[in-house]
């Protein structure tokens, strides 16, 4: 009866979000921007929902890359979250990311982000060599062409990353729709951010309460 350890729980990993930010969005071409911005929201506010260690990092925010997309300041404002900026293309080897990263303590960690082809590969394959359990969320990911993303997405999971979507990590997450504490949030996050999936959640509510 007992799960997977392989499976991710809120107290068993940290997610970390990487670069969602306007300049690195421009230029993505391999997922659609909206359907972009809405995974970011969907693992965002997942991530919140569960209290799970999430860290953002930006990399030349004020001088190149810009803002974070609104949809991490809405659940990680900046004021509180303290972003992590750098000038490293792979947060790993940034000594300040590297610290908060694993000084969390969580020997799995999920990642995010803009591009993934040098911003995700980097970090993915670094905390593999380290001996981290590594999961790339690779819809909440984009690259300035989709072979970019493709052949980054391969070439981590071929060295041991595993890869998984927004709406997968979500409901990985909740479990069991008997975990009343975050059931309503989790839904109510499906309703506005989960696509098809969630307008059967809020179809499903509203014909049951008939």
């Amino acid at each position: 009866m007992k799960p997977s350890p392989d499976l991710l729980a809120p107290d068993n990993h940290t997610l970390v979000l990487i670069d969602f930010e306007g300049q690195m969005g421009f230029a993505t071409k391999s997922i659609a921007f909206n359907e972009l911005r809405t995974n970011t929201a969907l693992i965002a506010g997942g991530s919140k929902i569960f209290n799970v260690p999430t860290i953002v990092t930006t990399v030349a925010e004020k001088s190149f890359s810009g803002p974070v997309f609104p949809e991490i300041e809405t659940f990680y404002p900046q004021a509180t979250s303290g972003y992590l900026d750098r000038t490293t293309m792979n947060t790993w080897e940034d000594a300040n990311a590297y610290k908060a990263i694993t000084a969390k303590g969580k020997k799995k960690i999920v990642l995010a982000g803009l591009w993934t082809s040098v911003c995700i590969v980097g970090p993915a394959l670094s905390a593999l060599h380290e001996g981290y359990d590594v999961f790339v969320i690779t819809d909440a990911c984009g690259d300035v062409t989709p072979e970019a993303h493709e052949r980054a997405v391969q070439r981590m999971v071929h060295a041991g990353v595993k890869p998984m979507t927004s709406v997968q990590y979500v409901l990985e997450l909740q479990r069991d729709w008997a975990r009343q504490e975050t059931y309503a949030a989790v839904t109510d996050l499906m309703k506005k951010y989960g696509g098809a999936y969630g307008i059967g959640v809020q179809y499903a509510h509203e014909m049951l309460a008939h």
